[in-house]
């Protein structure tokens, strides 16, 4: 086995290039065994975006009931994103990666017993723990690659590798789907959800061989410049809770990934009760072909768009656009949808750079700094059953209010965090 480097090594921020480090090495081959990560969680999260309606129909149960789904996945990433921090502090990057895909294993494989025992808390559970691994995996690999060349172009580093995350989001709701929807429709309970298990024990094989990849890989366990500046002066130069850039980063995150798991979760509800000739599994299709395929667009956009303009204006731009967007979806009908997939594009970057801006100059504070940012993604868990209560007393357009108002806090964060990080670095 290759051993990593030692983690005193630092990233070396100021030179090199977008895969080279200051002091010449060239990590292009760490930074693409890092985004094959990318692609497995986009995979899974896009998964689960396709469950909320399926176990309406199978399972029986409200709108509100299944955002449960969501709330699972999500409390796992809030309750494990500490754990996650701690585990690559001790363990290293690579350490922290191997525990995340056993997880992430375990929980793929729990499908199988989970579609005999056929109870919603079986599928949940299951849930529960691919979303700790993949919380382990977000935890570290967002931070990590942007230690992966240059400081000044971390931010196009990871949203280039979220331009991966992207493709997972396409072909998980396409490949759940053609297992999940092609069976017999009138068919509830256990025989609804028997083929269920079949795309999970698929990636629970492919994490499988990525465990023996990353154990055999050289994974240096690198650390920000700032980080390397922080120790050797002994403090950092400002209590971490009292940089606003970075607190106010946790709460635009927790937003954030509230009004994207809203409108990811509920696009093919929205879409079927917006037009009536259109299937479950038609839906499904649409997100994942035209939905996430616009949001990867984005993301191949995005990497060229923030190395050329400032990642905080970028965000407020993108974000006020959504708002409009949401706006005119909020009307219904065809337009209504064509407004629906717009957000798609325009939220595509927003992950990824609000984790950048948000960790900015952290130094010592940063692998701390990155679980409490990858905690506030506990959002996710409270906007599906918001608009799913909604969709059940009202309609589902009227649920994308939450996304709406989400959108116009994101807005405002990115127009005034240049002002937040001056005051931050001056304190």
């Amino acid at each position: 086995m290759i051993t990593p480097v030692s983690t005193s090594k630092s990233s070396g921020a100021t030179g090199g290039g977008l895969f080279r480090t200051a002091d010449g090495k060239n990590l292009f081959i760490t930074f693409a065994l890092v985004t094959s990560l990318f692609l497995l969680w986009g995979f899974c999260n896009g998964m689960i975006d396709i469950l909320n309606k399926h176990f309406q129909n199978s399972l029986h149960i409200s709108a509100a009931q299944s955002g449960l789904v969501q709330s699972a996945n999500y409390i796992a990433y809030f309750l494990m994103a500490i754990p996650a921090g701690l585990i690559a502090r001790k363990f290293g990057y690579k350490g922290g990666i191997i525990v995340g895909l056993l997880l992430i294993a375990g929980g793929c494989f729990w499908f199988i017993p989970a579609t005999k025992i056929g109870a919603y808390w079986a599928f949940l559970t299951g849930l529960f723990i691919v979303a700790a691994g993949m919380t382990c995996l977000e935890t570290i690999a967002n931070p990590y690659t942007t230690l992966l060349g240059a400081t000044h172009q971390g931010a196009t580093r990871i949203n280039i590798a979220q331009t991966f995350n992207g493709v997972g989001w396409i072909l998980g709701p396409i490949v759940g789907g053609h297992f999940v929807f092609s069976g017999d429709a009138s068919a509830t309970g256990g025989d609804a959800n028997a083929g269920l298990y079949v795309p999970y024990m698929g990636i629970g094989v492919v994490v499988a061989v990525l465990i023996v990849v990353f154990f055999l890989a050289n994974i240096p366990d690198l650390q920000a410049e700032e980080e390397v500046k922080s120790e050797a002066e002994g403090t950092g130069k400002k209590p971490l809770f009292k940089r606003w850039h970075f607190t106010l980063g946790v709460l635009t995150q927790f937003l954030y990934v509230a009004a994207q798991t809203g409108i990811f979760s509920f696009f093919i509800n929205y879409v079927v009760e917006n037009d009536q000739g259109v299937t479950d599994k038609q839906a499904s299709y649409w997100l994942g072909a035209f939905g996430f395929g616009l949001f990867m667009f984005g993301r191949l956009c995005g990497s060229a768009v923030v190395s050329q303009f400032k990642p905080n204006r970028v965000v407020a731009t993108y974000a006020a656009i959504n708002v409009l967007l949401t706006a005119v979806a909020m009307g219904g009908g065809k337009l209504g949808i064509y407004a629906l997939f717009g957000t798609f594009f325009f939220m595509s970057i927003m992950f990824p750079t609000i984790f950048a801006l948000g960790i900015r100059g952290l130094g010592e504070h940063t692998k701390l700094a990155s679980s409490l940012i990858v905690m506030s993604i506990v959002g996710g868990a409270i906007a599906p059953p918001l608009m799913g209560h909604i969709k059940d007393v009202a309609s589902m357009r009227l649920g994308f209010v939450v996304p709406l108002i989400c959108f116009v806090l994101i807005a405002i964060y990115g127009a005034f965090w240049q002002k937040l990080e001056d005051q931050d670095r001056e304190a």
